[in-house]
């Protein structure tokens, strides 16, 4: 009896555009995107910017990026040392400020030579500063004074929208069908449409099908 090796699926890099006209608008992030682009008009020079993951910060903060000429750096990078030159430019992106994953001193060190010299500051993170623990009470009375704009859970247009977009960005042929059964059968937000349809993309490769809904059903264990 012939055994046959089961095909390894390879997944191979792919760059995902985050340019404006890539962005997918919807009520969810409307005012997230009105922020980026009133700049610099901005109600305060530092900017809190909160939403669920692969809610589409990172590419807002990519968008005010290129506009501002701002720096990107990690928040759990950051340390007082490396705080000047990250500001070097005037401004600034903090991205995925995590509790309990940053240099307290660091962001108090940020935010006090932002002031000094009135540069822009634009924080991401899935919560908002009222949700984060903080020792030093001066930092935290210093956060919790940010003003916040946040991207809420995608609407149904949005969300099929991006399960599209998820697609397209991985060079994969779906129809309506398909995105219409993920669009009813998986939870409702940024990361778990992500995850499927990267699912997808390795299972699809994997068996050497396409996808259709009847592998979308299977890969899923709906009947």
């Amino acid at each position: 009896m012939a055994v046959h090796p089961r095909q390894l699926a390879f997944v191979l890099p792919h760059e995902e555009s985050l340019t404006r006209d890539n962005f997918l608008e919807g009520p969810a992030n409307a005012a997230a995107l009105a922020l980026i682009e009133a700049w610099p008009e901005w109600p305060a020079r530092t900017m809190w910017l909160s939403g669920p993951e692969g809610s589409g910060k990172s590419h807002l903060a990519a968008i005010w990026a290129e506009a501002s000429g701002a720096r990107i750096t990690a928040a759990h990078a950051l340390n007082p040392a490396n705080v000047p030159g990250a500001l070097a430019t005037g401004a600034l992106v903090v991205e995925d400020l995590r509790p309990g994953d940053a240099d307290e001193r660091a962001l108090f060190h940020l935010l006090n030579l932002a002031r000094e010299e009135t540069a822009f500051v634009l924080i991401t993170a899935r919560e908002a500063p009222t949700a984060f623990e903080i020792e030093l009470k001066d930092l935290r009375s210093r956060l919790r004074a940010v003003p916040v704009v946040s991207v809420l859970p995608p609407d149904d247009q949005l969300f099929r929208a991006l399960i599209v977009k998820l697609c397209a960005d991985r060079q994969l042929a779906v129809d309506e069908t398909v995105v219409s059964y993920l669009a009813t059968r998986i939870e409702r937000s940024y990361a778990a449409a992500r995850d499927t349809v990267t699912l997808l993309d390795c299972e699809a490769l994997r068996l050497g099908r396409p996808i259709t809904r009847a592998l979308a059903a299977e890969i899923l264990r709906e009947p």
